[in-house]
């Protein structure tokens, strides 16, 4: 197991180390919001990624945070930070305590958000989700797909780079405030989109919802989203039962009113682990048997169908007996 200068778990046997960088400048881009260009402490360049890419953060604090990466050159990477006073306290500790020249700890790129294939893309961003849509927007550019943003965000001096997207992209990019034009509805929005359309959505769960309403009754149109938080899941009752680990031999029973991976904790088994909320895929870990309830905001319906992995911080097993890659 690795652990950051804090104490905090970021990887474990067989997954890969983590990364010590360095803050190599830092500004506001809108209120309450930074950003943060980073490099490898050791000078090298920083490992190549792709558009809808994330990485863990280690705050000062010790708290470790999720944050899309940013369009950058190659070697660096940018995040951007947005301080919320009521989540654990990791952005304002970064907003705070992290300074240019600091150095702190990263993981390894995770991409649970890539540009799939399409004919055309519609890109809507809520806020501070215009941080893994900016890559997307490059990609598909880059590709020749014709696309187009739908920026929104209660006031313009809270939406981060919409200057400057309306700036080099007139054609392509709309800015809603809501707090001056009052609440969008998306469903008019995205309705008539044509066979073939992707739309990626980055923002609170409400919006999340109206995209995925709005697209499912077009022919030929698909949605993929990036959560703040977890969905709320239908899943069956929790239910006791037998975890079996296949690498280190380990046996032990997961009570119903505990996680697998409080239950690991628990025996002292070490597995990675970042959110525990089953939205950041840090936790994913293979399954060699057994029936998977997932409860993440992660996978894919048909990665959920293939049954090969779990973020073991929400999901569970249906079958009273579940071996996992551990």
């Amino acid at each position: 197991m690795s652990l950051s200068s804090s104490g905090v778990a970021l990887s474990s046997p067989g997954r890969a180390q983590p990364l010590r960088v360095r803050v190599a400048a830092r500004r506001p881009v809108a209120e309450r919001v930074e950003e943060f260009v980073l490099t490898a402490a050791s000078g090298d360049p920083l490992p190549a990624w792709s558009a809808g890419s994330h990485v863990d953060l280690v705050a000062p604090s010790g708290v470790v945070r999720q944050y899309s990466l940013c369009p950058a050159d190659p070697g660096v990477y940018r995040v951007v930070v947005e301080r919320r006073a009521d989540g654990r306290g990791g952005s304002v500790s970064v907003h705070d305590d992290l300074a240019v020249g600091d150095e702190t700890w990263i993981s390894l790129p995770r991409n649970h958000f890539a540009l799939t294939r399409a004919l055309e893309y519609v890109f809507v961003a809520g806020g501070i989700g215009i941080t893994p849509i900016l890559a997307l927007v490059d990609e598909a550019r880059t590709a020749g797909r014709p696309w187009r943003l739908l920026y929104i965000g209660r006031t313009r001096a809270e939406m981060a780079y919409a200057d400057d997207l309306v700036s080099a992209h007139p054609d392509h990019v709309t800015v809603h405030e809501s707090r001056v034009s009052g609440r969008l509805t998306l469903s008019d929005a995205l309705t008539g989109s044509a066979r073939g359309t992707a739309v990626y959505g980055c923002g609170p769960a409400a919006m999340l919802d109206a995209i995925a309403d709005a697209c499912a009754p077009q022919p030929a149109v698909d949605s993929f989203t990036e959560r703040f938080t977890a969905a709320v899941a239908e899943s069956v009752p929790n239910r006791e039962f037998e975890l079996s680990l296949a690498m280190s031999g380990v046996t032990l029973t997961v009570p119903e009113d505990r996680t697998i991976l409080e239950a690991l904790d628990g025996s002292g088994v070490v597995a990675p682990s970042s959110c525990r909320e089953g939205m950041c895929g840090t936790c994913e870990t293979g399954v060699v048997s057994g029936e998977v309830d997932h409860r993440d905001a992660v996978l894919s319906p048909e990665e959920r169908s293939e049954n090969e992995s779990m973020m073991i911080c929400v999901s569970r097993c249906t079958s009273g007996r579940l071996v996992l890659e551990l």
